[in-house]
């Protein structure tokens, strides 16, 4: 009797779509296709909103009483792009099967950049090249045609932001190495805005790639029940094609990027925002970077608490950061594992100096295998300039140190990605060590709008309300000792070993493993003297 298939599980939207659309790619490098691919995805959202608009102008009721369709002003009043007809996605879907789509496509993002001023040189016009043929280029333009239909169409917004959003995932671990230049992976990210809490206040990233922090900072706004608008954000990127990404991705979730620069020279020579003083920094950095002109900042106002080195700018990056803060302000980021223990060139007399001004708050060490671009070991820092400030516990006098390298799994042979639990571990025991109050929930720190019953497993009477150290995973740790262990912040150096190995028995198992290979070896020896036995009788028959 045949055996019955297995009911094939539907797959998310954006998998399916992810699938059919790199089948279409056939010889274009994912670096080139990403550009087509987000383009339309871009063009299907930014033409959906208007059109939803279109109608309600067009049918004229209520507040739309006498309204014109074609006046650009009713679109720029209500925070929606202008787009003319020849830029419409019907106009585009009507015209997928000629072979001069391509060239249609291109025109119609010249004409939405005309019309809008804040998309000008953000939107790619890569669709005429002769390596896309028009054919797969309408077969794209009918996959993403689907991608909001009957009922799904008012939230076509939110879909098409998911699938921007997973497409630039899926691009990046494509591309791999140069995957990693734009995109922070989403679990990274996750864990830098969780452990932040950016719920109200100005939020910068000075090497801000495709946006991404910033989008997980409005969402945990939203969910948390907040308002989106409480936020302001301030971006730089140097890299022109990854700016456009930021920007078309700010633009599909309905988050203002005006204040996300492009300029080629970078946040150290060029500052956009050289007087922002920020509540929250947030960023992921180029790990070890040498070519940031370091030389011709020698003397540059940021460096208080030391010259950072010509040749790598790690801690230009972190003195950075300080000097955007406001006096209570709060910074998260990437930085390679190197510079925890780093003496060279004088980072650790930097280190020192960042340590003795009571500046650190936190460290996280990474797992390996969490970034696309680089094999080097990764940490988080967590600096708070006021400790002290009656809004958390004073710790005024403590470092947390977290060792996280045995959390994650892998999604790939390469790559590594934490789970909703591991951040909910790393981000509870930071607020736990923090926070006045109970100890928060799982999964989230506290803040507002957080229920505060709910006990966090990591609740316990040492160290302070609802923190305890765990040994081989956490620990709070005295500025007296950091400055004991030289002012090395790795945190392996003070979480210790796990309670298990604590234990461990190294006679006893050494006795086991004895007793186990004696008995290896007798079983060899009596399955030796059995096949010479064998052999003997085989000669004698013989």
């Amino acid at each position: 009797m045949a055996k019955k298939a297995k009911p094939k599980q539907d797959e998310p939207i954006e998998k399916q779509l992810w699938k059919a659309a790199d089948k279409l790619r056939k010889n274009i490098d994912a670096a080139e296709y990403k550009h087509i691919v987000l383009g339309l995805i871009f063009l299907k959202y930014i033409s959906d909103a208007f059109e939803e608009l279109y109608e309600k102008l067009k049918n004229g009721e209520g507040e739309y009483d006498g309204a014109d369709p074609e006046d650009k002003d009713e679109y720029k009043a209500e925070n929606v792009f202008f787009v003319p007809p020849s830029a419409r996605w019907g106009f585009l879907k009507t015209h997928a099967k000629q072979p001069t789509i391509g060239k249609t496509v291109d025109e119609a993002m010249d004409a939405i950049e005309r019309e809008n001023a804040s998309l000008q040189d953000v939107l790619p016009k890569v669709f005429a090249r002769g390596n896309l043929d028009p054919t797969s280029l309408g077969s794209l333009i009918d996959l993403i045609s689907n991608i909001a239909l009957g009922d799904a169409k008012a939230r076509s917004a939110d879909l098409l932001g998911h699938v921007f959003e997973y497409f630039l995932g899926e691009f990046a671990l494509a591309e791999g190495k140069k995957g990693g230049q734009f995109y922070t992976p989403r679990s990274v990210v996750e864990l830098l805005v969780d452990m932040l809490e950016p719920y109200k206040g100005r939020v910068l990233d000075p090497c801000c790639g495709s946006g991404g922090m910033f989008v997980q900072s409005e969402k945990f706004v939203e969910d948390h029940q907040g308002k989106a608008n409480d936020i302001s954000i301030f971006g730089q990127e140097s890299n022109q094609t990854t700016w456009r990404l930021a920007k078309m991705n700010l633009a599909i979730r309905h988050i203002d990027s005006s204040q996300v620069k492009w300029n080629n020279e970078g946040s150290f020579l060029n500052d956009a925002h050289k007087d922002l003083k920020a509540d929250y920094v947030i960023a992921n950095p180029p790990f070890n970077d040498s070519d940031w002109s370091g030389d011709l900042l020698r003397n540059d106002g940021r460096w208080k608490h030391g010259t950072p080195p010509t040749g790598n700018a790690n801690y230009a990056w972190i003195q950075h950061f300080l000097y955007h803060l406001n006096p209570n302000g709060q910074a998260g980021f990437v930085l390679a594992k190197g510079a925890l223990t780093s003496k060279t060139s004088g980072e650790g007399d930097i280190r020192k100096a960042l340590v003795e001004a009571r500046l650190v708050d936190c460290i996280v060490n990474l797992p390996a295998k969490l970034f696309l671009n680089t094999q080097i070991p990764a940490c988080l820092w967590f600096l708070s300039r006021n400790k002290a400030n009656g809004k958390f516990c004073n710790r005024t006098d403590e470092i947390l140190f977290i060792d996280a390298r045995n959390l994650g799994h892998l999604i790939n042979r390469r790559t590594k990605e934490f789970s909703a639990e591991d951040i909910a571990t790393i981000a509870d025991t930071y607020h736990n060590w923090r926070n006045k109050n109970e100890p928060s929930p799982s999964g989230r720190g506290q803040g507002e709008g957080d229920n505060k019953e709910t006990p966090s497993p990591l609740a316990g009477e040492d160290g302070g309300e609802g923190y305890k150290d765990i040994p081989g995973f956490c620990n709070s740790t005295s500025i007296e000792k950091v400055k004991e262990l030289d002012y090395v912040l790795t945190p392996g150096r003070y979480v210790g070993l796990a309670e298990e190995d604590d234990d461990f028995d190294f006679k006893e198992r050494f006795t086991q493993l004895k007793a186990e290979l004696e008995k290896q070896l007798k079983e060899e020896a009596r399955l030796n003297a059995l096949i010479a036995k064998n052999l003997a009788k085989v000669k004698v028959d013989g």
